[in-house]
């Protein structure tokens, strides 16, 4: 008995040490207290008009694709020590660079694809700013994107010429709105972006690349590392993955608010990747970890709509659960429990028999 327990405990226990188990643990909790206040919460239906999934499941997934979209990027950047505050700002820029062309290219698939190329060569672009800023001329990433993160509203402005623009495009539409299998197409993409990504930096040396930059630069400078070229890749990375997040979040109403698609979202790619276990310090990262704290995002998003939270208080109620689940994922807070409750399980002096005392 002894034998077979004890590869499964020491399983159990490294599954607990994984920060992304107690994003599962949150997800599963905001679920839970949803479905107390309406039992049919999480009840998914078929809707045979459309050959779609139905339910407040369903909407959750197509929500976290844009978040998980700029928390993969970020999660690539942040590794590096760095940080990219313009992702927000790139998505309205991807956004309205589309939408813009949609406008007047009409409705064909070719345009889409014309409007898909479009927003991504312009992320890529943008994140190549970034990179230079960085890498280059050497300023400091929270001041370089930070620039970005300013002017790329702007220049979403000018794009649009101050105006929120709408189009209409049957193929570009159906990347947020249509279903493979009942599954919104959204999600699928989503999916299949961070499992790419996930396979390049775990199946190669690039990864092992960009945490050694991220934890001592000097080192792997020394060991052969061209850490300009590594920045430069994640940088342009997180933009085109910003874009891509940008095309997510315009497609599903098929119009671009220059104000506020995109807006503060980087800073839920922060929370994501900080709750998916990737130190701000840089290092070690996980993908899958950013990928799982950007569900968690969309599911707390929904659950403070669907509980009928003030959205003067909606801050306060993310923050506590965010702290919340950081405390749970801290070591030394779980060491100081463990400590509480040794210290409970050994016996007190007093509570010895006097007899065994004695003897």
């Amino acid at each position: 008995m002894t034998t077979d327990r004890t590869p499964r405990h020491s399983a159990v226990r490294e599954l607990i040490r994984r920060p992304y188990f107690w994003g599962l643990i949150a997800i599963a909790l905001l679920l839970l207290v949803n479905s107390l206040k309406d039992p049919g919460y999480l009840a998914v239906s078929y809707n045979e008009t459309t050959g779609s999934l139905v339910g407040n499941l369903i909407d959750i997934l197509r929500a976290a694709a844009p978040i998980a979209m700029i928390s993969v990027g970020m999660c690539l950047v942040i590794a590096t020590a760095g940080i990219d505050l313009s992702v927000g700002s790139l998505m309205a820029v991807s956004g309205a660079v589309a939408m813009e062309f949609l406008s007047s290219a009409g409705s064909s698939p070719g345009a889409a694809l014309g409007a898909l190329g479009l927003a991504l060569l312009l992320g890529a672009a943008l994140g190549t700013v970034n990179a230079v800023l960085v890498s280059v001329v050497g300023l400091q990433p929270f001041i370089s994107t930070l620039v970005l993160m300013l002017a790329g509203r702007g220049l979403a402005k000018v794009i649009t010429g101050g105006q929120n623009t709408a189009a209409s495009n049957g193929t570009f539409r159906w990347i947020a709105n249509g279903y493979v299998l009942g599954i919104p197409v959204v999600f699928v993409l989503a999916v299949l972006i961070v499992i790419l990504v996930g396979l390049l930096v775990r199946r190669s040396a690039l990864g092992l690349m960009i945490e050694a930059i991220g934890m001592d630069p000097q080192a792997a400078r020394l060991a052969g590392v061209n850490r300009q070229g590594l920045l430069f890749a994640v940088y342009i990375a997180s933009g085109v993955l910003a874009a891509v997040g940008g095309i997510f979040a315009t497609a599903s109403v098929m119009t671009v608010d220059v104000s506020n698609t995109g807006y503060q979202l980087e800073m839920d790619a922060i929370l994501a990747v900080v709750i998916g276990g990737t130190s701000l310090a840089g290092g070690k990262f996980n993908i899958t970890g950013a990928a799982i704290g950007a569900l968690l995002i969309a599911t707390l998003d929904k659950t403070v709509v669907f509980l009928g939270i003030s959205s003067s208080a909606t801050p306060a109620f993310k923050a506590i659960v965010i702290i919340a689940l950081c405390l749970l994922q801290s070591d030394r807070v779980r060491a100081m429990f463990r400590a509480r409750r040794s210290l409970r399980s050994t016996p007190r002096s007093s509570d010895i028999p006097k007899e065994a005392v004695s003897a």
